[in-house]
């Protein structure tokens, strides 16, 4: 078949269960409107973080395996989303509860949840790092750039939604949306707000895959132009021509939002795409 998965990691079978029962609580959870700390609250918290925790839990035995007793490292491309979505959802966690984001607390959750099956069910192969001691850093790094701009992605849907409800036209009564009428504020956070975390989130992620390409380019002898290489310095070059088009010629809106999507299009299908590949569909393992 070709969705077979491979042989899934009993070790992270319990806490990739219960992160997803987490998870799925959090999301179901009545209530959560504003996004802080009230009473009613706690238990989304406690379960978002019980959730995140035993994902981490999860993600760790998935990745790190003895192979012959020798300690190395496993990972495809259920790994690399289940770690993108861990760090997103930090990033969520942190700004919901300080600065408040509240509107994607039922959707980014079962997402999460999505990403921690699809880990277990294909954890990937094992990676070796002989060819050089900078290889865990190179992939530290790329899964860092991953998770930044997922972070980068979730602001980018909020700001877009966030400028149509404050372009929505006055109702039949004559009055203004109600984002509108306070002050500019639109999802808990003001729009320009919205606009300066995704820049600096996209900022961020470019600088992780700026280093993970340079590592990649020192210790890999002979490097070799293949999907992922030519998929990630494609995304690389979009993502610079985004950041020059914000400095020079102050891109926003939906111009800088296509960029960015299109750059995180190609990211995914530099290491996720090339890794689904080769490990569903071919059933091959191949060097990170």
């Amino acid at each position: 078949m070709i969705l077979s998965p491979a042989l899934p990691s009993q070790p992270a079978l319990w806490p990739s269960a219960l992160a997803i029962l987490a998870y799925l609580l959090a999301a179901a959870w009545p209530g959560g409107a504003s996004g802080g700390l009230a009473r009613q609250e706690r238990p989304i918290w406690a379960a978002l973080s019980l959730a995140w925790l035993t994902q981490a839990m999860a993600i760790v035995l998935d990745t790190v395996v003895s192979h012959e007793g020798v300690m190395g490292a496993r990972f495809g491309f259920g790994t690399a989303l289940s770690i993108t979505s861990w760090l997103v959802v930090a990033v969520y966690a942190y700004e919901s509860r300080h600065l408040g984001l509240p509107s994607v607390r039922r959707v980014l959750p079962v997402l999460a949840a999505l990403t921690v099956g699809i880990a277990w069910l294909f954890p990937g192969q094992l990676q070796s790092a002989q060819g050089s001691s900078w290889a865990p850093l190179h992939w530290l790094l790329g899964f860092a750039s991953y998770g930044l701009f997922g972070a980068a992605l979730l602001h980018a849907v909020l700001w877009r939604h966030a400028e149509r409800q404050l372009r929505a036209p006055p109702s039949a009564s004559g009055t203004l949306p109600l984002r509108a009428r306070h002050g500019g504020q639109a999802l808990g956070m003001p729009l320009l707000r919205l606009e300066a975390l995704t820049l600096q989130f996209v900022w961020a992620g470019f600088v992780m895959l700026s280093l993970t390409l340079l590592l990649g380019f020192w210790f890999t002898t002979p490097w070799r132009w293949d999907h992922k290489s030519v998929f990630s310095v494609l995304s690389w070059v979009v993502f610079a021509v985004l950041l020059v088009g914000r400095a020079r010629f102050g891109w926003r809106g939906r111009l800088a939002i296509r960029w960015l999507v299109a750059g995180s299009t190609l990211l995914l299908l530099a290491y996720v795409g090339s890794r689904f590949v080769l490990e569903v569909i071919l059933h091959r393992a191949n060097p990170t």
